[in-house]
């Protein structure tokens, strides 16, 4: 793949923040998930709400809706954004191994996604689980952070595991 069919790059190849002014402003929905696996004991401090520094999927539903509006400050080429919905939700799927799901929605009515936005609040949700546990469990991990699905713009709808994805 060359640069020139990157947006982020010029003709010359050097990075720069695509110009979105003559795009017309659309509602822009993005959704992300990702997973922490960790010991069973973390998880049912977790699940108890007993863990010592407090509810620790509260705190990291506020820190995923907190990084979801930092995107820009974040990510030197995204485009600062008015959101108008911000949405963090934690499932325990059953699986073999303890785990806490996220999954991110975030939506704005402008001219360029959220899949940043939704990402990055899965990501800071993730790791604020982390920073919350990491006295009883330094060896959690972190994976499967990815797009599940974008819909709004000039590219249409993107689900994850169609056959039309891209």
């Amino acid at each position: 793949m060359s640069s020139s069919s990157l947006t982020h790059f010029d003709a010359q190849g050097q990075a720069h923040m695509v110009d979105v002014a003559d795009k017309p402003a659309t509602r822009r929905v993005a959704v992300a998930t990702g997973c922490i696996e960790m010991q069973a004991a973390t998880l049912a401090l977790i699940e108890s709400g007993s863990a010592k520094k407090g509810d620790v999927l509260g705190v990291a539903r506020i820190a995923g809706i907190q990084a979801a509006k930092k995107t820009s400050d974040l990510i030197p080429l995204c485009h600062p954004l008015a959101l108008t919905r911000v949405a963090v939700d934690f499932a325990v799927p059953a699986a073999d191994t303890p785990q806490v799901r996220c999954t991110a929605t975030v939506e704005t009515v402008g001219p360029t996604g959220v899949e940043m936005e939704a990402l990055t609040a899965v990501q800071v949700a993730l790791l604020t689980i982390y920073d919350m546990c990491k006295a009883v469990d330094r060896g959690m991990t972190i994976s499967g952070v990815r797009v599940l699905e974008k819909h709004g713009g000039k590219s249409g709808s993107y689900v994850a595991g169609t056959p039309a994805e891209g």
